[in-house]
């Protein structure tokens, strides 16, 4: 019997903005200047299916260039998509050449779409015997899947691809067959392409009525069956759906000849694509494309990922030395050791406390440190090779082997190493174990290097080495209710994985050590980021306490106010209904009160009704603003009034906030389980929240937070003389503003050209437009106008470094921080204008914001060695912005509020002062006003 004959069909556009926005963030230049990301990615992805799949036939199928029958049904479709990235419009012709250089045929037919191509081949292949897949992330394609045709779908980087056959389809899409994909589409719309679908219907309900109907066309004959506003909906749009269906529609008929012969994979012109390699600067690809042209077999569970999207992920001379980290694994066996015994532990603890430098890390039962209990201990000390500790459940047995490891963990002469060290250096402070000494923490390090990308172990063994981690879903399954413990795991399982942690980030440090160096951060990461970690697990250590009774009482009363504000709605809008449904939020204020002609509706055709739409329409109708204030109060009871009594901890009556070191891309901390960060803190929904965060027994709330600090960073970057001298005489810097953009003395500012002049102080400076500012004024737009030129008139020279700033981002790329944080900029250089503005507005930030939040970290670090110095008992408890919050002893109240505001005012030396305003209190509330 002959073999399958497989048909692979590549949706080229699909495949290529894929490949261009996995490298996004980081994007591959050549030493030309050309950005090669899309044409690497593509190639990567080519490479992948031709290695691992080896079809016996294939073909790239492209759009054509102009409209297409669809356009011609309905203008707008796909009208609303924004212009085409410059660097995927310039890599298409080369990845044409690339193709051809690989002898494989480009379907192209004028008028019909990459999918109509690929459908109509994928039905007549599969005629001939072949068995097809479709390769393309697009979920349209489901419609066509049988038998014997499937999607094959990129996962994510270095993953598997995904194969999706009939049963796939039904489960994902949750119909009774793939052909359904088309009605789902037709009722639910597609976003993507402008498909409008049937207003108000989402999946849910478009799922729903084809469980019932089965098909659009037997729902339309059969409207009398449906009730309600659903019934309304279906009846009120049949023209729109059918559209809509037809649009969805992949034409499996269009005039193509099906020549088999033309499909056959044929043998690469390596002459052409070695030339195309050389000009592109793909050398170690070519290298890797020309060695290996034979399939593979497929790759051991623990070797290199083959065929990931980021192999080679730098070939280019530029980028092999900006990325010297990157470089190939050598699959070479490891020796992964699992510690069962007292002579084993007693041994390996010898042995480890003599050492220079070792990977550790803690296997445990949960994801909260201050809960969870330790299930195992690994550790690595050389390249490929590491030790597993099991531990038993008996908490008093695991602390006596700790004990055996204290001279490890405890001695500062040994280099500690880890992924996420804040992690574990609690859990382990929970058993009485404090981990010392220098650390290098392989997370915090990526943050630095590449602050936008992920920083998991995973992501970064797959990107750096070139290797595929066990994944830990693989041991205790999905998050879920479902979802083991590692104390379920048997430990011949858990031993590989967590040697393989501890052996991992010992690589990782190796290769992001360099980096570090080589980059300019060694001051960031081992004199501010590193010490502050510790801070940080002081800090959730110590955690806040919370007034139970005040929450309760500010519950009721916010209760009360949002009966009577949803009273008051109802008065005015003439009837009750339901304030929490923006669908009937928009029927009453568009519909009924027609508060405005200019409705924005979302991809489903309801109207929105988002904060941001709302707070543009505040002055149209008082039920606006009683709207908003109604959804602010709810919110505030559901996110902290009411939640935050269930985040006390039952042991430590406490709350303990987590803070985020490697999130924000300006270097900013942020806090989760609560999140303290967006906490509303002028307003007296903020007030009631602030006023439940209480100190210590025998303690005040002191709470220390530096004036304008962004505005003093601002005047200091740009030199600015007027601003600077503000500052330096002291004076009130939004009135010396205001006197001087309304040319009156500074005795004569009212408080409406002080709130103006403080409006455009903290706006202009990070790029808002004339109408923003009018927004946010509630003033005309040229009054706006005028009061931004009269401020660039003022300060001349902060016009001129926001200037400078983004010529010099177009230049490099990114922007830095006083202290060399960087904020990477792809798209500075756009010529979508909306995503270049943004960019823009980036540079100007990321200098200021990012280095208000290094000199914080640089006080917080000083403060806790100066606390350590002085044998303070008094805690710093909570960071906010450029708030620092802390639980002091009545007797030490004095030395504190001195330490607190002398390291915060000295943090780091700037043209102008720094200020910092502290006050004590009964809680946060008081403290902090």
């Amino acid at each position: 019997m002959s073999e399958q004959k497989k048909l692979f069909l590549l949706d080229a556009y699909a495949l290529i903005y894929r490949a261009y926005y996995a490298f996004i963030k980081n994007p591959r230049i050549n030493s030309k200047g050309l950005n090669t990301s899309a044409v690497y990615g593509f190639i990567n992805t080519l490479e992948e299916i031709l290695k691992k799949e080896n079809p016996s036939h294939i073909a790239v199928a492209f759009d054509p260039s102009g409209p297409t029958f669809r356009n011609e049904l309905f203008d707008q479709y796909k009208a609303h998509r924004e212009e085409t990235p410059e660097v995927i419009r310039l890599s298409v012709p080369i990845i044409k050449e690339v193709i051809s250089a690989y002898n494989i045929p480009i379907l192209l037919y004028p008028g019909f779409e990459a999918d109509d191509v690929i459908g109509t081949y994928a039905k007549l292949a599969e005629k001939a015997g072949y068995q097809v897949y479709m390769m393309t992330p697009d979920k349209d394609y489901g419609q066509l899947v049988s038998e014997n045709i499937f999607i094959l779908k990129p996962k994510s980087m270095g993953n598997d691809l995904e194969i999706l056959g009939v049963e796939e389809v039904k489960q994902k899409f949750h119909l009774e067959s793939p052909e359904q994909v088309i009605d789902l589409l037709g009722l639910m719309g597609d976003s993507a392409d402008n498909i409008p679908g049937c207003p108000g219907v989402g999946e849910k309900t478009a799922q729903k009525l084809l469980a019932q109907f089965g098909s659009i066309e037997n729902l339309l004959v059969n409207t009398h069956q449906l009730k309600g506003a659903i019934k309304d909906k279906v009846e009120n749009n049949k023209q729109l759906i059918e559209l809509s269906k037809l649009l969805a529609t992949i034409k499996i008929d269009i005039p193509v000849d099906f020549d088999e012969e033309a499909l056959v994979r044929k043998e690469i012109d390596e002459a052409k694509l070695t030339s195309l390699f050389e000009e592109l600067e793909f050398r170690n690809l070519g290298n890797r494309v020309f060695k290996n042209n034979a399939t593979p077999e497929p790759a051991p569970k623990n070797s290199p990922v083959q065929g990931s999207l980021f192999d080679d992920f730098m070939d280019s001379p530029l980028e092999e030395k900006k990325y010297s980290i990157l470089s190939d694994l050598k699959s070479t066996p490891h020796s992964y050791y699992l510690l069962d015994t007292e002579e084993k532990i007693a041994d390996f603890a010898g042995n480890i406390s003599v050492c220079d430098f070792a990977a550790f890390d803690t296997e445990t039962t949960g994801v909260d440190p201050i809960t969870a209990e330790l299930v195992g201990l690994s550790f690595s000390m050389k390249e490929k090779e590491a030790y597993y500790i099991t531990l038993p459940p008996d908490r008093e047995k695991v602390i006596e082997i700790l004990d055996k490891l204290r001279p490890f963990y405890e001695n500062e002469k040994i280099l500690k190493i880890g992924q996420n060290i804040k992690y574990d250096y609690i859990v382990l402070k929970n058993y009485g174990i404090e981990v010392k000494g220098k650390m290098f923490d392989t997370m915090i390090a990526h943050y630095l290097l590449q602050p936008e990308l992920r920083h998991n172990m995973d992501f970064m063994a797959e990107v750096y080495l070139n290797y595929k981690t066990i994944h830990i879903d693989e041991l205790i399954g999905p998050k879920g209710k479902n979802q083991k413990s590692m104390r379920d795991v048997p430990v011949d399982k858990i031993y590989e994985y967590a040697c393989e942690d501890a052996d991992i980030t010992l690589q990782l440090k190796n290769k992001l050590e360099a980096e570090i160096e080589s980059s300019d951060l060694k001051k960031l990461f081992y004199d501010i980021e590193m010490p502050l970690m510790l801070v940080l697990a002081e800090m959730e250590m110590n955690g806040v306490r919370v007034d139970k009774n005040a929450l309760k009482q500010s519950s009721e009363e916010i209760t009360s106010q949002l009966l009577e504000i949803e009273k008051s709605i109802f008065e005015i809008a003439g009837h009750d209904f339901n304030i929490n449904s923006a669908q009937q939020v928009g029927v009453v204020l568009f519909d009924e009160l027609k508060i405005t002609d200019k409705v924005k509706k979302t991809k489903t055709g309801q109207y929105s009704t988002s904060e941001d739409v709302l707070e543009n329409l505040k002055s149209k109708h008082i039920i606006v603003e009683k709207i908003l204030e109604f959804r602010g109060l709810k919110k505030l009871l559901s996110t902290y009034i009411n939640a935050l009594p269930e985040l006390v901890n039952p042991k430590t009556e406490k709350i303990h906030t987590s803070f985020n070191q490697t999130v924000t891309a300006t270097g900013r901390l942020s806090s989760t389980n609560p999140n303290l960060q967006n906490i509303p803190i002028r307003d007296e929904q903020g007030k009631e929240i602030r006023k439940a965060f209480i100190a210590d027994e025998g303690c005040s709330f002191f709470s220390a937070d530096y004036s304008q600090i962004e505005l003093r960073i601002i005047a200091h970057l740009s030199q600015d003389k007027n601003m600077v001298e503000a500052f330096q005489t002291e004076q009130d810097i939004h009135a010396a503003t205001s006197a001087k953009i309304f040319k009156v003395p500074i005795e004569e500012v009212s408080k409406d050209m002080r709130r103006k002049a403080k409006t455009a102080n903290f706006g202009i400076i990070y790029g808002v437009s004339v109408f923003g500012l009018a927004e946010r004024l509630t003033i005309p737009r040229a009054e706006a106008k005028e009061l931004i030129e009269g401020y660039f008139a003022t300060y001349p020279q902060i016009k001129e470094y926001m200037d400078n700033i983004i010529l010099q981002a177009k230049k490099d790329g990114y922007v830095t921080t006083l202290l060399n944080r960087k904020r990477m900029l792809p798209d500075i250089n756009s010529g979508n204008s909306i995503v270049r503005g943004y960019a823009e507005r980036n540079a100007i930030n990321a200098p200021i914001q990012g280095t208000a939040a290094d000199i914080i970290k640089i006080a917080m670090v000083n403060i806790y060695r100066r606390f350590k110095e002085e044998n303070i008992q008094s805690k710093m408890i909570l960071q906010v912005h450029d708030e620092l919050n802390f639980s002091v002893l009545d007797t030490e109240k004095d030395k504190v509020q001195k330490i607190v505001i002398e390291e915060m005012e000295r943090a780091f030396p700037i043209s102008v002062p720094l200020k910092v305003d502290g006050g004590f209190g009964n809680n946060w509330l008081e403290a902090h006003y």
